[in-house]
């Protein structure tokens, strides 16, 4: 079977949503007004922690298919002020959160056990609030969610290639800014900065799918302990280092590209790194000057750069069952199912939506049970569920 990426076609439910006249789709989208409508018709669970659960009415997939946001629609009425990555987010939050995750993905695994049967993913697009509310893609909801994902392998086998210079495919070598041209340097802060034991490197021929390819040059670190590890908190503290150390790398970089020779970015993570390995590297700070001076000459390309820390971070399973994480630059709004090479087409068929549904919301009602026992949320009734 040709390896390469896929698109793949999912029916949805067309909303019945109405958008204020005068009013672009996605400057209503980041209201309060907006985020109750999306509880109200979509809301599984809701906590104290103000995280809720919810079906995701325009679906990546069909088969599983939720996420939880961190709605703080009410508490900060300023869309570009609301947290857009877990380093934002307070303690005690962030630790619901994790125990959701590890709850909702160890669900995925034991009902699809299989990496011939599923391709499974979880993780976290970051919502850039620094981009103004109309520019080309920008995220509909300005705050934080992850997505948990699941797609039948069968239907990514049958599904036809997916154009290798989409510029939704960010991730690969061919078109990823930081793979292209600072690759070594790069996995050299993470291997400087980093100090992990539950993660561990892998390398490019276990974490790449075979099917798809993806991701694609990116480093990548295998979960020693698989979905038990999810359990351990030392995991999740891991996770966040990982993130941390892309924001420096990004920080620093992005910083350089503004001002020639810049000084460390303030509140950096992980000081020394920055300064033995960005801030004294020939190639990273050669490629900054490539994009300044594209900068100054081409206004289009200076207006679509994310000028501060944009991301995808997730954890997938790979083709021997193992479970693995991996992170890239949120270059132009890119769906996270792109960083595994899988493109989803989106088409309104309430029809064909119609018989997915049921076995959808199985899984979703079976998974909203395991954190109400938890005591992580409390039960929404809408008018496609009981609470």
């Amino acid at each position: 079977m040709t390896t390469g990426p896929r698109q793949i076609v999912t029916p949805y439910r067309p909303i019945p949503l109405s958008v204020p006249e005068g009013m672009k789709p996605n400057e209503f989208f980041n209201s309060t007004e907006n985020l109750n409508d999306l509880a109200h018709n979509n809301g599984l669970l809701r906590n104290p922690e103000n995280l809720l659960l919810y079906r995701k009415a325009l679906g990546h997939s069909n088969a599983f298919d939720a996420s939880i946001i961190y709605d703080t629609s009410r508490a900060i009425l300023d869309p570009l002020g609301r947290p857009v990555r877990r380093t934002q987010v307070p303690d005690q939050v962030k630790r619901v959160w994790n125990r959701m995750n590890q709850i909702i993905i160890r669900y995925m695994v034991e009902h699809y056990p299989d990496p011939e049967q599923a391709l499974l993913l979880a993780g976290e697009a970051s919502l850039d609030a620094t981009w103004s509310l109309t520019a080309p893609g920008v995220p509909s909801i300005r705050m934080l969610h992850n997505h948990f994902i699941l797609f039948p392998m069968d239907q990514l086998r049958q599904a036809k290639l997916a154009d290798p210079d989409n510029p939704n495919l960010t991730d690969g070598g061919q078109h990823c800014l930081f793979q292209a041209h600072m690759k070594e340097v790069y996995r050299a802060f993470f291997e400087r900065a980093l100090d992990l034991e539950i993660l561990q490197p892998a390398s490019q021929n276990s974490s790449q799918l075979s099917l798809t390819g993806y991701p694609q040059g990116l480093p990548c670190w295998e979960i020693q302990g698989g979905v038990e590890a999810l359990e351990d908190v030392r995991f999740w503290r891991e996770y966040d280092l990982i993130l941390m150390g892309f924001l420096d790398f990004y920080r620093t970089f992005f910083s350089q590209v503004s001002t020639r020779n810049a000084p460390m970015p303030e509140g950096v993570y992980f000081p020394d790194a920055v300064d033995s390995v960005l801030l004294f590297d020939n190639a990273f700070l050669a490629t900054a000057k490539r994009v300044r001076d594209q900068c100054i000459r081409d206004a289009q390309y200076a207006n679509a750069i994310r000028w501060q820390p944009a991301f995808k971070q997730i954890i997938y399973r790979n083709d021997e069952g193992r479970l693995l994480v991996t992170i890239s630059q949120n270059s132009i709004g890119n769906a996270i199912t792109e960083l595994l090479g899988v493109v989803v087409k989106r088409e309104p068929d309430a029809d064909a939506y119609a018989r997915f549904e049921p076995r959808l919301l199985e899984h979703l009602l079976a998974v909203r049970a395991r954190l109400i026992e938890a005591d992580l949320g409390e039960p929404i009734a809408t008018d496609h569920w009981p609470g």
